[in-house]
């Protein structure tokens, strides 16, 4: 069972949902940088449970330990060991679930593959795994910081309310001021607002979000199979609950013809620029040095608090009901999580990009 991303700054990692940690390895941080641990702390923070009214009432710290490759507040070069301990699990609350599959999760399908599965929160299969990816990133913008390279995202759109403005004309800094985590004040308490219905409901809602790259230099990426956009699609389908991805014009670009959609080139200055962005900062699968701007799409919480048919391990057809403390959404608790493998991807490239060059 693979579980490690990247190629020159990777990262592995382990645990379960309701195991003793969770934690990993990150290879490939340069030394001599920086890294303050409520740095990497914070990043935690805007992901870990029970933050506010509309996610899991679960209360974790979530507080991580740095087990090595830092040396009197540095990186050493070495590969930086981490954990974070599991310290509020409620095991119990999937007593009633241990032979029963539950709609839409990957109980049957790793019962099925390995024969053996963690029937408590889903066992490996968890959010809780993101964790890890949250303390990469976090390392990963440290390394990005070096190059003047930003990785910033926000709520977009929570069910049918969307927010369709461009995020140049946004404050996406102004997203941590609401629980949402929306730049846009007014559509956050409506998001809200959503997403407190349907918890009410017993039911969830799914969402977009919009991540955006800032500062890359042209040429990362390869033009083959390793294009930057197949690499950060690889990332964000990778994380929990995610069912599409689009970067640039996206879909929408169909419907245009192409001397609309071309990105015209002009000088500023010394540098080659683009009029507009339709490309979304990616060119021939490499980086055109202009913003890099992407919608990760994520279902609706596959946990709801009602009774639903399913199937269980003798194959018969039964009812079940889920127990447990969860997210009515995980929108925006996963922002900080697209951020942060948008940041390993990106740091991956830079060295990649030096290796071949």
């Amino acid at each position: 069972m693979s579980s490690t991303f990247g190629t020159l700054f990777r990262l592995s990692t382990f645990g379960e949902s309701h195991g003793e940690a969770v934690g990993g390895v990150v290879d490939g941080m340069a030394p001599g940088l920086v890294v303050d641990v409520e740095e990497i702390q914070k990043e935690l923070n805007r992901r870990r449970p029970g933050q506010s009214k509309i996610t899991t009432p679960r209360d974790e710290k979530d507080r991580v330990r740095l087990l090595s490759g830092i040396f009197n507040g540095k990186s050493t070069g070495t590969p930086i060991g981490f954990m974070v301990e599991n310290e509020n699990q409620h095991s119990s609350d999937y007593d009633n679930i241990v032979d029963t599959f539950r709609p839409s999760h990957a109980d049957y399908t790793f019962h099925t593959k390995y024969g053996i599965r963690d029937h408590r929160g889903g066992g490996r299969t968890s959010a809780r795994e993101t964790i890890s990816r949250v303390v990469g990133g976090a390392l990963a913008k440290i390394f990005l910081r070096e190059y003047g390279i930003t990785v910033k995202a926000y709520t977009r759109q929570v069910g049918s309310i969307v927010l369709d403005t461009p995020y140049t004309q946004l404050d996406i800094d102004s997203a941590e001021d609401n629980i949402v985590r929306c730049p846009d004040q007014a559509m956050a308490e409506k998001m809200i607002a959503e997403i407190e219905s349907v918890r009410m409901a017993k039911d969830s809602i799914g969402g977009v979000i919009t991540c955006v790259i800032s500062g890359c230099p042209v040429g990362l990426g390869e033009p083959c199979f390793d294009k930057l956009q197949a690499l950060l699609a690889h990332a964000m389908l990778s994380i929990n609950a995610v069912k599409g991805f689009e970067y640039g014009s996206g879909f929408a670009g169909v419907s245009m013809r192409g001397s609309q959609h071309n990105d015209v080139f002009y000088m500023d200055g010394d540098r080659v620029r683009t009029r507009t962005n339709y490309s979304g900062g990616i060119q021939g699968g490499l980086s055109n040095g202009e913003d890099i701007y992407f919608n990760v799409a994520f279902k609706p919480t596959a946990t709801i608090l009602m009774e639903q048919d399913t199937v269980n391990s003798l194959h018969q057809e039964v009812k079940t009901t889920v127990k447990g403390r969860h997210d009515p959404c995980v929108v925006p608790r996963a922002v900080p999580i697209v951020e942060a493998m948008a940041a390993m991807v990106v740091a991956d490239s830079i060295l990649m990009d030096k290796a071949v060059r």
